[in-house]
């Protein structure tokens, strides 16, 4: 006879290891503030990298026009608006990935746990029918 109960958990951990497995497994071997803390500073990186090269191609089309007539104190009002535009933008996107990876780490991690839970219930449910056995 077919165990409904049994062939639910098995269909949930198996839906589960086909959609979010892999990657919850590996978002939940780290700590929150690790896992946080290293994507933060990833985003951060690629950020800077992104506004740098969105300041050079301004500057290659924009250049000429951004020169004419320079001054050191026109240079250096560029200068703090660039430094202040980039300094907004890190806080902004240092914020906005703190929450996002620390969420995406909570959910994986509640994932993981109720995943672990079916994969227990299961194995409880395997060894009550074999000591059944004859």
């Amino acid at each position: 006879m077919l165990d409904k109960r049994k062939i639910r958990l098995m269909t949930r951990a198996s839906i589960y290891e086909k959609r979010y497995g892999e990657d919850d497994l590996k978002i939940s071997g780290y700590y929150k503030k690790d896992y946080t803390s290293l994507n933060t500073w990833i985003t951060l990186i690629w950020v800077t990298v992104g506004y740098a090269f969105l300041g050079g191609a301004l500057f290659l089309c924009y250049g000429d026009i951004l020169l004419e007539g320079i001054t050191i104190m026109r240079l250096f009002l560029y200068a703090a608006v660039a430094l202040g535009a980039y300094l907004v933008l890190l806080i902004i996107y240092g914020i906005g990935a703190g929450t996002f990876y620390s969420k995406k780490h909570a959910r994986a991690k509640q994932r993981v746990k109720r995943y672990m839970r079916d994969i227990s219930h299961l194995e409880k449910m395997n060894s009550k029918k074999e000591k059944n056995r004859p």
